[in-house]
């Protein structure tokens, strides 16, 4: 089992009550095991329109590769009721892989660590909230 950190967010609907489904629904993923939750931290939506956004963490085990988990968290979203729409869009629900243990990964379809987690404050809170020693990449 791999340690993963997960990003959550929403600004559309009942925030929170999105996120508690995602999470839900991440813990029913096979080989995959909710560990710990953050707190919610409420913020401005990033270069973007739309109501302010509901977001935290989450830590997980994992048996799944970086590629699979991610297939996955893509499932739950459009499950959620996401929709395709463009860059930085409100949303039901958002879900990334923002930490998969100390790996580096870089392709087409995903870039572990997550390109924008030193950037967000409200992400290294969560994540330090939930891992107080965490060293970041």
């Amino acid at each position: 089992m791999t340690d993963v950190f997960i990003g959550l967010g929403s600004n559309l609907g009942n925030r929170k009550k999105n996120i508690k489904k995602a999470i839900k629904e991440i813990d029913s993923v096979e080989k995959t095991q909710v560990k710990k939750i953050s707190s919610l931290i409420e913020t401005k939506p990033h270069q973007a329109p739309g109501p302010d956004y509901l977001n935290g963490a989450i830590k997980i085990d994992t048996g799944l590769a970086p590629e699979k988990l991610l297939d996955e968290l893509k499932k739950i979203e459009k499950k959620l009721g996401r929709k395709p729409s463009f860059k930085n869009a409100p949303r039901i629900i958002d879900l990334d892989i923002l930490l998969y243990s100390d790996k580096k990964i870089e392709t087409n379809k995903l870039t572990i660590p997550h390109p924008r987690l030193k950037i967000r404050d409200f992400v290294k809170k969560s994540l330090f909230e939930i891992k107080p020693n965490l060293k970041l990449p």
